[in-house]
């Protein structure tokens, strides 16, 4: 029975991950229209501070980015690592108290946000037990990912797991450092960070910089490398790429969170030194997206019948969009015009939404069958549904925020002849208000899709039989 259990993936932990990511992306999504719903239509705050706007939107962003990209994360590392590896799992215990101790704090955030106990600071609004607690489940995390790859049964270490590796250390980094905080007293979850002034902000936006591009890049870039050639049933198009790719992706990340701070009291030569690392940043994403696409370019012929390729080779597209647009926003000049509008906004769905929900949701369609001892899906056109739900969606949605975004740029700073503001702000917000009913339309759609992914997960595994767990000899 011992020999039986070392010789078998961990697929438990990953079943569980897979399906609460669908659950806790459907619920980050409907928060996201929600909140949509709430700039159209303020009576929808129903006058409660628990529903306010200012309270739900950091819940939002904290549901779609850890409670579901960080179960997609773990679960799809946890499933790459044993297969690439040839291994299982250092330790089925510790994974389990990953995953449990995942959704622990994803429970805390649901609770405490919408109370108003909040840091303030982007994207690391919970407060510092939550944290502590976040650093002890990160910690084990690592262990058991880094420690699967110590007993992997092959020299090799596939790149995939280099991502991923990438994206574990400098997130317990960020993590760590940005959340120091010096609680008022011992009983009470408020708190004040370690930092002050000018170089609070840096730290937090050189956490909150590389939460994107290390959390939300690197770590999903990990899932493109194993499940863009697994389902085109091609090798990498460039494997000396892909690493290329990785060193120049993580040597110059790093250094291009000031320019989330252009305009403000950071010294203006960090400002500078943030928007040159930022248009250098250009090269080594769409080294990886290029690669990608490549690889995929021998399965055009799949794109007629496997909606799950259609998934990975529009999150490649949007991927690469993004990360044009990142760096071109990061320019001082431009930076002018899209700070503080809803460009900003456009900007952010289009990666969260286009390159992060969509290579999430392909790599869950292309692995749930195989985790719950399955041929396929239930249903292809159910997949092909959703593919046309979340393309849609995006598109409206972040269209709409272009327009509305260059539209407030444009109408806050125009004046007339003797210096004063051409447009008042109220008259700046009636111009947009139309497409802010976009916005919410095309985030229902996305919504919506998640909803028919929902459905055919739970069909798919209704009746699962026995999982193929057992793990392949190296070279076959």
């Amino acid at each position: 029975m011992s020999e039986l259990k070392e010789h078998n993936y961990n697929y438990k932990v990953i079943r569980q991950f897979a399906v609460m990511s669908v659950v806790w992306g459907i619920v980050g999504m409907a928060l996201g229209v929600w909140i949509a719903a709430q700039l159209m239509f303020p009576a929808l705050n129903f006058d409660t501070a628990w529903l306010s706007f200012g309270r739900l939107r950091p819940l939002h962003t904290n549901a779609v980015i850890f409670a579901f990209g960080g179960c997609v994360l773990m679960g799809t590392s946890f499933y790459v690592v044993q297969r690439t590896s040839y291994a299982r799992l250092i330790s089925d215990k510790l994974a389990a108290f990953v995953f449990w101790g995942w959704q622990a704090v994803i429970i805390a955030a649901i609770i405490t946000l919408p109370m108003g106990l909040t840091s303030t600071k982007e994207y690391a609004e919970l407060e510092w037990p939550i944290d502590i607690l976040i650093a002890i489940v990160w910690i084990a995390y690592a262990w058991v990912f880094f420690g699967t790859i110590v007993k992997r049964k092959v020299a090799h270490i596939y790149v995939a797991n280099w991502f991923y590796g990438a994206f574990i250390i400098t997130i317990a980094i960020l993590h760590i450092v940005n959340s120091a905080a010096l609680p008022i007293d011992w009983t009470s979850f408020k708190s004040y960070s370690a930092y002050a002034g000018a170089i609070d902000a840096m730290v937090q936006w050189w956490y909150g910089h590389n939460a994107v591009g290390f959390y939300l890049t690197a770590g999903f870039l990990g899932i493109m490398y194993y499940f863009v050639p697994k389902q085109a049933e091609r090798p990498v198009y460039s494997y000396r790429l892909s690493i290329v790719h990785f060193w120049a992706l993580i040597a110059i990340y790093m250094w291009a969170g000031p320019h989330h701070l252009h305009y403000s009291s950071l010294p203006d030569w960090a400002q500078s030194a943030g928007m040159v690392f930022s248009i250098i940043l250009l090269a080594p994403s769409w080294g990886g997206m290029i690669n990608g696409i490549m690889t995929l370019s021998g399965a055009w012929h799949k794109l007629r019948t496997d909606p799950i390729i259609k998934f990975l080779i529009v999150s490649l597209s949007f991927y690469g969009m993004s990360t044009f647009e990142g760096p071109m926003m990061a320019i001082k000049t431009v930076n002018a015009l899209s700070h503080n509008t809803d460009w900003t906004i456009g900007h952010v769905h289009a990666g969260a939404l286009g390159w992060v929900a969509m290579v999430s949701i392909g790599a869950l369609y292309s692995m749930i069958p195989s985790l719950f001892g399955k041929a396929k899906m239930h249903s292809i056109s159910l997949i092909n549904v959703h593919f046309w739900l979340s393309t849609i969606g995006v598109v409206l949605y972040i269209a709409a925020m272009w327009i509305a975004g260059v539209t407030q740029g444009l109408m806050w700073r125009a004046t007339n002849s003797d210096g004063t503001l051409t447009y008042t702000f109220v008259q700046a917000l009636e111009a947009t208000y139309p497409y802010y009913g976009i916005r919410l339309f095309g985030g229902f759609l996305f919504l919506a899709g998640m909803f028919v992914m929902a459905y055919n997960v739970f069909k798919t595994i209704k009746n699962p039989g026995k999982a193929d767990t057992k793990i392949p000899q190296p070279g076959h």
